[in-house]
């Protein structure tokens, strides 16, 4: 019976975390999946490798056990009958002395027969066979008002039109996941996911930091020196902020929960800063002239 080194078929290291096992196990199962490859027995093949290796290596208990074995192969293989790694009870020897057949053809090999059995782990033949299908990625586009508003569009993909709603306070870069929107599984298994980025267009007035929103507004002269109300349009109202005499340009006020929804609870909002840019008075009457030249002989 040939040893199954479920590391080189995947191509990592002994001590390849989790994650890298997904990674690689993903790359190499988009490569070699049979819809990719039709009437291709050694891709077939591969991709059958591929899965068993994904099918104990992912799963903690079995890796724990197969890391075991691998110190006791050579034993494993010559001493005929049962043995015992870790728990794990397996037939040695030969195909026509003791090897172990399951009930039905389960895809996978007589070495992984023979240490895990044919119905190891959680699922059985459907859960092992079956591959998920490949993940989708798509991306949209919105406005900033859109994802304060929240808002709804439709994706085209793949002959399917499917219709996506985001939540009042989405971030550039967010990403959605759709479950099982993706390409058809193989063999019974699940489809894919769709994951879709969203792109948050930069608008002419308000600049997003987390769910603050920073903008600037004018400031006339006459209210800079003697104080008032400014009127400030935020992004869904207009308030009017109280502004002490004498304020310089480039002062800035916060609109306190005056920015985007909080996603996760859109009750709640980030605040608005307010930026005062100090203008100069154009087209003055006579009058204005007259109490500004006054003004600026008492300083």
């Amino acid at each position: 019976m040939e040893y199954k080194d479920y590391y080189k078929i995947l191509g990592v290291d002994k001590k390849a975390s989790q994650e890298d096992i997904k990674k690689a196990y993903r790359k190499l199962a988009v490569k070699y999946h049979p819809d990719k490859n039709p009437g291709d027995k050694k891709a077939e093949e591969k991709f059958k490798e591929l899965n068993e290796a994904n099918d104990v290596l992912s799963d903690p208990d079995k890796r724990k056990k197969y890391d075991e074995l691998g110190a006791n192969w050579q034993q494993y293989q010559q001493g005929g009958g049962y043995q015992d790694f870790g728990g794990t009870r397996g037939y040695g020897g030969s195909r026509t002395g003791g090897t172990y057949y399951s009930e039905e053809d389960s895809g996978f090999s007589d070495f992984f027969e023979s240490l895990f059995g044919s119905r190891s782990g959680g699922g059985g033949r459907g859960r092992r066979n079956g591959m998920k299908g490949e993940d989708y990625q798509a991306e949209t586009t919105i406005t900033l008002e859109e994802a304060f508003h929240g808002t709804t569009r439709q994706l085209n993909l793949e002959n399917q039109k499917l219709n996506l709603k985001l939540k009042p306070g989405i971030a550039d870069g967010q990403v959605l996941r759709m479950k099982e929107k993706g390409g058809p599984g193989y063999g019974g298994g699940p489809n894919g996911d769709l994951f879709i980025t969203i792109h948050v267009q930069k608008h002419p007035r308000f600049t997003r930091k987390g769910d603050d929103l920073y903008f600037d507004s004018p400031l006339d002269a006459f209210t800079a020196i003697l104080g008032g109300k400014l009127p400030v349009q935020a992004i869904d109202k207009t308030l009017n902020i109280n502004i002490p005499p004498g304020t310089d340009s480039d002062k800035v006020f916060r609109l306190k929960e005056m920015g985007m929804p909080e996603y996760s609870n859109p009750k709640q909002r980030g605040d608005a800063y307010v930026r005062v840019v100090l203008t100069v008075p154009k087209n003055l009457s006579d009058k204005d002239r007259e109490l500004l030249a006054r003004f600026a002989k008492q300083g």
